[in-house]
């Protein structure tokens, strides 16, 4: 075994230890969901001001409003009761940094069925952030599971500064 896995779980017997949040209620507390990006450099909990059990926090490459993501939206909604959701991309994204095609040529280098599989994925890559946060919340506020009265928001993050800029124009489609 590796130094990761055991330091991984040396964290988590230390964290276990001193657990005290077993009384949360299943349902976010501030009824919000965030959908944003893997990214390492991110910690949407801190740069919202949330604690533990205020918000569902979707990520996936890129912050963007797959077919996964808009059902956790929902389900966030229908089931626990959110209905303020605030999509987030970021400056600096590795999805900004390859296109579709690039991805299909990767996974061809590799095996003929890693090639095909590929080849019908969209890795809903990023030319422009603000077209991109613009484009997800346009997707999900057309969602035909997605209720009118859910209130939803874009930003970028800042990877440098660690502010969140609000996209205008997607809030005011989210809102609409």
């Amino acid at each position: 075994m590796d130094n990761l896995y055991n330091d991984i779980l040396s964290a988590n017997n230390e964290y276990s230890s001193k657990f005290d949040k077993s009384d949360l209620e299943m349902p976010p507390a501030r009824k919000l969901a965030i959908l944003t990006c893997m990214d390492a450099r991110l910690d949407p909990m801190r740069f919202a001001g949330l604690s533990l059990g205020d918000a569902h926090i979707v990520r996936n490459a890129g912050g963007r409003a797959s077919d996964d993501a808009i059902r956790s939206l929902v389900i966030s909604h229908r089931l626990l009761g959110t209905n303020e959701w605030f999509i987030i991309h970021h400056s600096d994204c590795g999805m900004e940094t390859f296109k579709n095609e690039e991805m299909h040529n990767i996974l061809a280098e590799s095996s003929t069925s890693e090639s095909i599989e590929g080849k019908f994925i969209n890795w809903l890559t990023i030319e422009d952030q603000k077209s991109s946060v613009i484009d997800d919340v346009t997707r999900i506020r057309n969602h035909i599971l997605v209720p009118d009265e859910i209130s939803i928001y874009g930003f970028i993050f800042d990877v440098k500064t660690g502010e969140l800029n609000e996209v205008k124009e997607a809030s005011e489609i989210g809102l609409s």
